[in-house]
């Protein structure tokens, strides 16, 4: 084993709790953020580098991390968006051919803190019974008081705008400007699969600021919007939630992802509430109720719609539930041209069972076209 004496870590959750471990690599570090965890197996650098990530500490559940390295055409972003990692058991070495970095150099690429050697089952099993809450991982610890005031001070995820911190500065494109549709996305944290999904639909993409007004959106002549998953809580994008209603005002085809699902919502008049602990991995099943069908989600949230409050919208029509709480999972306008999902159809990674809502976005821009 590499590093025979690598440094001590623990894990200090805002409540005082402390899970032990030890420093990945020989270096010391301290992260902090909102600790949070995800089922899936494999997948991690898609977890990783997931906008939607931002500002959290993420706790693998699966034992092994690392063993199959890192390649940068599966990377979300341009680097890693979670601030700190917990694992299990972390492999310096990986075994697969397709890898062009260890997971260890992709960490220190990305300047990113990591804590292997954890209590990663009883670390799960606290935040499922406990909730979502501020945490700190750290290699200096001796002043326990000094590292809880700290801790204290990092803001709750409840009412915090993070959107800004990970969108794009500036409009880009994506794909073939020869392609027969042409959409707009608002990246309030947008994924590259969810991009690429739209490219191999025959789709040029023009990605814009998270703060664009419709106005300047609608100039480049776009036959359908898409508003992106993304972090944090969706309450304070004020100005994103007036260009979904501005969207719908003027009916134009819209499909919402994950945050982008919330945003909708909240466009309707539909709260939105943090939820207990979320709701992230590749393995959540989601009814949908429009085909009686069952589907295995790959999702990654951390706040929800109202239940009541969609049911009782005369205009919105619930198309999807998650299976394991009954939290809605997708809406659709009925007498608008949107809708829109709480889970990743993209998934990257995750299973292909939610490919078709992209083709049915294409299918929305065909009948607008017509």
């Amino acid at each position: 084993m590499k590093y025979q004496t690598r440094k001590k870590a623990i894990v200090l959750l805002e409540d005082g709790t402390v899970f032990h471990g030890k420093a990945v690599g020989d270096q010391d570090g301290k992260a902090f953020g909102e600790v949070c965890f995800n089922t899936g197996m494999t997948g991690y650098q898609e977890i990783f580098t997931d906008p939607s990530y931002f500002g959290q500490i993420m706790v693998t559940t699966n034992a092994h991390i690392g063993n199959y390295g890192t390649n940068e055409l599966e990377e979300e972003a341009d680097t890693a968006q979670i601030s700190g990692l917990i694992c299990k058991n972390f492999s310096y070495y990986h075994s697969r051919p397709a890898a062009d970095m260890s997971l260890q150099d992709f960490l220190g690429k990305s300047n990113l803190f990591a804590i292997s050697d954890v209590d990663t089952r009883a670390l799960v099993t606290y935040i499922r019974e406990n909730g979502a809450m501020n945490a700190v991982i750290t290699t200096d610890f001796e002043d326990m008081d000094a590292l809880k005031k700290e801790l204290s001070e990092v803001p709750n995820m409840d009412g915090l705008e993070l959107a800004s911190k990970v969108s794009t500065k500036e409009p880009y494109f994506f794909g073939s400007e020869d392609a027969k549709y042409k959409v707009a996305v608002l990246d309030v944290g947008v994924k590259r699969n969810i991009l690429r999904h739209l490219e191999r639909r025959d789709v040029y993409c023009k990605v814009f600021p998270y703060n664009t007004s419709y106005a300047e959106m609608k100039e480049w002549g776009a036959h359908g919007y898409l508003l992106s998953n993304g972090p944090g809580d969706p309450r304070p994008l004020e100005g994103v939630i007036q260009v979904a209603k501005d969207i719908m005002e003027e009916d134009k085809p819209l499909f919402g992802i994950c945050l982008g699902h919330q945003i909708i919502a909240l466009a309707n008049g539909i709260s939105t509430y943090k939820m207990h602990h979320g709701h992230r991995g590749i393995n959540h099943p989601v009814m949908n109720l429009e085909t009686g069908k069952g589907e295995i989600t790959s999702q990654n949230h951390g706040f929800t719609v109202s239940e009541e409050e969609t049911a009782a919208h005369p205009d919105v029509k619930i198309t999807h539930k998650h299976l394991n709480d009954n939290t809605i999972a997708g809406i659709r306008m009925k007498n608008k041209n949107c809708f829109s999902v709480q889970y990743h159809p993209e998934a990257s990674p995750g299973p292909n069972d939610a490919y078709y809502l992209f083709d049915e976005f294409i299918h929305n821009m065909i009948k607008e076209k017509a």
